[in-house]
Formats: structure tokens, C-alpha cells, sequence
């Protein structure tokens, strides 16, 4: 288990800087040229865990939030000029990150890989991991100019496997 006493001050700053401060900045970086133009799509790829908090996760969790909720204000300014800002809430995709994890969990439970990794793929209500391309269109789609009027969403990209009403 993770406690507060886990993290030292250079561990909270490091995940603050990563999952709130550099995003806010590549916004910053970007949006007033997308103004200028008329157009523009970001996307922040944040996690599941800003809408279903992981325990292990637990700096990433604040942090994250933190930046879907600099959105939520940020968003809703910029929109009028047809510059949209959303987030991806990913959860367990098949990729080499899930599988590098997987091993490496199976491993501590003592546990056959495989066989782990299907036990924890039958979990999400899906019966799977997502795919890669599925996240990957999702993406593109919130890029797109068909989702113009999107604005300010967290999209949770889970197979159902966060169990929330809203």
C-alpha cells in the first residue's frame, strides 16, 4: 500500500509537472495561433483514474484532475473561436505499457502471464483489452471538424469498466 509518506517533495513536483503543468504549457504554447485561425483540436490524453481513482496512482489521480479541471474553465473560453479542448480517460488498452504491467503483476502474484492477463481482460464488461486503433479513432475523431460542438468532455475510453452513472 502507498502512503503520503511514500512520496517525497521531488516525487510530488515530477508528477505535477507531468500530468498538469506541461500540458497546461503545450496549451498555452498553442491555442492563441489555433484563435488566430479559427480552428483547432486538443486532446489530452489523461486516464480513467480522474474519474475512478487508483490507489497506486495516487499523485497521477490529483494531478490529472487538476488538469481536466484547468480544462473545464479553459475550454469554455476558447470555444467561441472554434478551438476545442477535451480529454481521453483511457483504461487498459493492449499495448506494450498493459503488458509490460501485467507481467510484471503476474510475476508478484506468482502467477502465469497469460492466464493473468485474461482473468484481468474478462474484469472489463467488454471481455477485452481496448485496441489500440479504437483509442487511436476516438482521438481523431475529437480532432476532427465534426466535433466542433464537443467541448470541455472527459472521455472515459474504458470498455465499461468504471462503473459511474455519470
Amino acid at each position: 500500500m502507498t502512503t503520503l509518506d511514500d512520496w517525497d517533495e521531488a516525487t510530488r513536483q515530477k508528477a505535477v509537472n507531468d500530468n498538469m503543468i506541461t500540458p497546461i504549457m503545450l496549451i498555452r504554447a498553442v491555442v492563441d495561433a489555433m484563435i488566430a485561425q479559427e480552428f483547432g483540436r486538443i486532446v489530452n490524453i489523461a486516464s480513467r483514474s480522474v474519474r475512478a481513482p487508483l490507489a497506486h496512482l495516487g499523485l497521477s489521480n490529483g494531478a490529472r484532475a487538476c488538469l481536466t479541471g484547468f480544462v473545464a474553465g479553459t475550454a469554455r473560453q476558447v470555444a467561441r473561436h472554434n478551438v476545442t479542448i477535451n480529454n481521453l480517460l483511457p483504461g487498459a488498452f493492449a499495448t506494450a505499457r498493459q503488458e509490460d504491467g501485467l507481467r510484471k503483476l503476474s510475476a508478484k502474484a506468482g502467477e502465469d502471464c497469460a492466464s493473468f492477463a485474461r482473468a484481468r481482460a474478462a474484469e472489463i464488461p467488454a471481455g477485452r483489452f481496448g485496441k489500440p486503433e479504437e483509442f487511436g479513432r476516438a482521438c481523431a475523431f475529437l480532432c476532427s471538424a465534426h466535433a466542433g460542438y464537443i467541448v470541455r468532455q472527459n472521455l472515459l475510453i474504458d470498455g465499461g469498466a468504471v462503473n459511474l452513472t455519470m
